[in-house]
């Protein structure tokens, strides 16, 4: 596994470590399981939700996670102290390592939050044949990284949308996917894909709205009945899409859209002032 934790300091199994001085990334060989949580003002966004769903996955592949919710918590607030960066992605990382046994690392990333142009022009996507093994357990699998980011790259495209074998599409390589029909919102089952925490939100949000989410999986051969469609994840909130590869649409000035994403950041801002004492 290629290193990828950045800044001064990272944290192995709760101890303080110079990131320019561990070789842990290249020790690792099983693919891990991890979370990407947003560090807002210091607040670690969806903070729980996020820890219930490494759990889960942990779980699903019958890992054991070698670290205790407290202990996690602790991890997260040392590693913003230590970097002195309070708006940043922070990812979790738990594997077997050779000779070391089951490591639990916390460490900053690299993070790409769109601008405000990205809200205003949407985003172009492209479709990728492809079906993961185990959709709901957030596993890192290197091959489809690498394959993904090169079929983005040709494309000129800012996410791909996954598709079946039978030519659904249940959610993008790394987002779950949203699609508008009328006055109704399609997105993939739960069991078909991976929950991201975002989505969940989106679906409190839709029901205050009163707006209908059917969960179905969009075929390639309906993208062009589409009335919209939006990517929502960590780092990009509700990001409407404006084209997919030939497709284009409306999606930027879509009203059940815009309802969503601003009902949406209501959520997320309520969360980070009712959570910023706990984080101090």
């Amino acid at each position: 596994m290629k290193k990828e934790a950045i800044l001064d300091y990272m944290l192995v199994n709760g101890q303080v470590q110079k990131t320019e001085e561990t070789n842990i990334f290249q020790m690792i060989e099983k693919p891990p399981i991890y979370e990407v949580i947003r560090i807002i003002d210091g607040v670690p966004l969806f903070f729980q939700d996020h820890l219930n769903r490494m759990y889960d996955s942990a779980n699903l592949i019958d890992f054991q996670i070698p670290r205790e919710e407290k202990e996690i918590r602790e991890d997260i607030r040392t590693l913003i102290l230590k970097n002195k960066v309070d708006r940043l992605n922070v990812k979790l990382l738990a594997a077997d390592v050779d000779h070391m046994g089951k490591v639990f690392l916390v460490y900053n990333i690299e993070s790409f939050y769109p601008s405000k142009e990205y809200y205003i022009k949407g985003i172009h996507t492209t479709l990728f044949y492809y079906e993961r093994d185990n959709p709901n357990a957030k596993v890192l699998v290197t091959s489809f990284k690498e394959d993904v980011a090169k079929a983005l790259k040709e494309k000129e495209a800012f996410e791909a949308l996954l598709v079946n074998k039978s030519g659904y599409i249940p959610e993008g390589s790394r987002s779950n996917m949203f699609f508008v029909k009328g006055d109704k919102v399609y997105t993939a089952k739960a069991s078909e894909v991976l929950i991201g925490i975002t989505r969940k939100y989106i679906f409190n949000v839709c029901d205050k709205l009163n707006i209908k989410i059917v969960e179905e999986s969009i075929h390639v051969d309906d993208l062009d009945k589409l009335d919209g469609a939006f990517m929502s994840g960590t780092s990009v909130n509700v990001l409407p899409i404006s084209s997919i590869d030939n497709i284009k649409l409306d999606s930027v000035n879509n009203r059940i859209i815009s309802e969503i994403n601003r009902a949406y950041i209501g959520e997320m801002n309520k969360y980070i002032l009712s959570h910023k004492d706990e984080w101090r």
